[in-house]
């Protein structure tokens, strides 16, 4: 007697993104940690020493995180109206802001009041800084200037008016201490250097710039603003290297990983992009429930921060490395006791027993297998199967089908049940994979259930859903062969003109030797 051969499920590959390392590592944060501001989230700073706590600016406060605390550790509240832009000094000891009646405030990481006042700008200061020496700040405000001040006289050193618009943003050189650059409303980058009574460099964005970056080298100039992220070469005059656009709303913020191998961008789209910077394509992305103002990542890589227009803090974390322990219990036998005779190859006089191999079968290939063909096709039509593999349910379709059972399965069958198969029909039927056997399905159930037609609301609203899909899809078929043609049609004009454009190189070459060997 042949045994039963269970139903050979088709494996189809699976659609979606491809994994990468940077997938891989991406997905390694864990659950992000929301956290309420009283405001929008303008600005997030880490501090570049440990613990690595950060400084988030919304609304008229200016809250101290430590990396795992839900609850600010330290608040700074003495500002009268909105406060902007507070950023931490290389050494962690001080932070300085800017606020929107005009003054820059310098604060003490220990203390609450502030140390210094700058004041000098007329409108409000939305970028300031720390040169690299510690002991200069610069500035830039809605009054349309860039400011540099002293921090021990507390007086401003120089003042730029040269841009014609908004100052929102800016960003001092690692490498030169006399270095800084802002960015502007009125389209603009310019560098400064505060040993000069003007700009030494400008750079045209095309678009009101929000961000900055400076790569950690100083050669390489980062600037977003509009849909695009614009990557320039500093060296070389402020040449553009690169130009992204991956972002369908205004890009916000610019943030560089530890390495400075990856480049992050935050949107008003709601998306986080992650950049390799040596192809500069996206290697990852991140989706958040609203826009995103402002972008952080901790100098270790180990949290990433984002501030949301709604007032949101978003943080996340990463997952710690497991460490797998190779201990042994004492007593336990060693491995070769395992494989003890594993690798013995039998001799021609030796008689080998197999031992049987006992096969578990799934309840839909018991039912097959007593030739229950309506109780096969109601254990594939469950949920769990149904929805999370429906190839099985096609599967075990075609099998009926091949047997000649699949009209006795469908036939006989309840309200309930016919809604039940005819949604799965229409659901199912425009993928490609099981179109073949799913057009047969609805045919056969068409043919049985049409006399009654008309007398179940429920089946004839999922006949008409059937009919929607199926029209659809036709529609969809038709014009993609017409793009189809359309192509073919380009092409052939391409391979036309390039032949042509052959034959008539071919022609001159013969042209011009023929002539060369008349004159000699």
């Amino acid at each position: 007697m042949a045994t039963y051969k269970p139903v050979v499920v088709q494996a189809f590959p699976k659609l979606g993104e491809r994994i990468t390392q940077d997938t891989v590592y991406w997905r390694g944060y864990k659950t992000p940690v929301q956290i309420k501001e009283f405001g929008a989230v303008n600005k997030i700073d880490f501090s570049p020493v440990p613990p690595y706590n950060y400084a988030v600016t919304a609304s008229s406060r200016i809250h101290i995180y430590g990396r795992y605390s839900q609850e600010p550790i330290k608040t700074f509240s003495r500002f009268k109206d909105a406060a902007y832009c507070a950023t931490h000094r290389d050494d962690g000891n001080l932070l300085v802001a800017g606020s929107e009646e005009g003054s820059i405030r310098l604060f003490d990481i220990s203390g609450r009041a502030p140390l210094r006042q700058f004041d000098g700008h007329t409108k409000a200061v939305h970028v300031v800084g720390f040169l690299s020496d510690k002991y200069r700040i610069f500035s830039g405000g809605d009054d349309y200037s860039s400011n540099l001040w002293d921090i021990p006289s507390a007086t401003e050193i120089v003042s730029y008016s040269e841009h014609t618009d908004y100052v929102r943003c800016g960003c001092a050189s690692k490498v030169n201490a006399d270095v800084f650059i802002t960015g502007s409303y009125d389209h603009t980058v310019k560098l400064f250097d505060a040993r000069t009574k003007s700009s030494v460099m400008t750079i045209e964005h095309g678009q009101p710039v929000e961000s900055v970056l400076l790569f950690p080298s100083g050669g390489l100039l980062v600037s977003a603003g509009g849909r695009y992220v614009k990557v320039w070469d500093v060296l070389k005059g402020g040449q553009l290297l690169v130009s992204l656009k991956n972002h369908h709303k205004t890009v916000t913020c610019l943030c560089l990983n530890s390495s400075g191998q990856r480049l992050l961008s935050g949107s008003l789209d709601r998306h986080v992009k992650i950049y390799s910077t040596t192809s500069y394509k996206v290697v990852h992305s991140f989706n958040y429930a609203t826009s995103i103002l402002s972008l952080a990542l901790s100098p270790e890589d180990e949290t990433i921060v984002v501030g949301m227009t709604n007032g949101v803090l978003n943080i996340k974390h990463r997952k710690p490395e497991e460490r797998k322990e190779t201990s042994r219990k004492k007593n336990q036998p060693a491995y070769r006791t395992y494989v003890k005779g594993r690798t013995y190859m039998p001799k021609q006089e030796d008689f080998c027993v197999s031992k049987p191999v006992k096969r578990v079968l799934r309840k839909y290939d018991k039912l097959l297998k007593s030739f229950q063909s309506s109780k096969a096709l109601d254990a594939v039509l469950e949920p769990p199967i149904r929805l999370h593999t429906p190839e099985v349910t096609v599967a075990v379709m075609q099998e009926l089908h091949r047997r000649g059972t699949l009209r006795s399965a469908l036939a006989g069958r309840d309200e309930k049940q016919v809604n039940l198969l005819l949604t799965f029909v229409a659901r199912r039927v425009i993928e490609p994979r099981f179109t073949p056997v799913l057009v047969t399905v609805a045919d056969m159930i068409t043919d049985i259930y049409q006399p009654v037609v008309g007398q179940s609301a429920i089946v004839d609203r999922q006949f008409l859903r059937l009919q929607e899909a199926i029209g659809k899809e036709i529609d969809y078929q038709e014009e993609l062969l017409e793009v189809l043609g359309m192509m073919d049609t380009l092409f052939a004009t391409f391979t036309k003109k390039r032949a042509t454009y052959l034959e008539e190189n071919k022609s001159n070459g013969l042209t011009e030797t023929i002539e060369t060997n008349t004159n000699n």
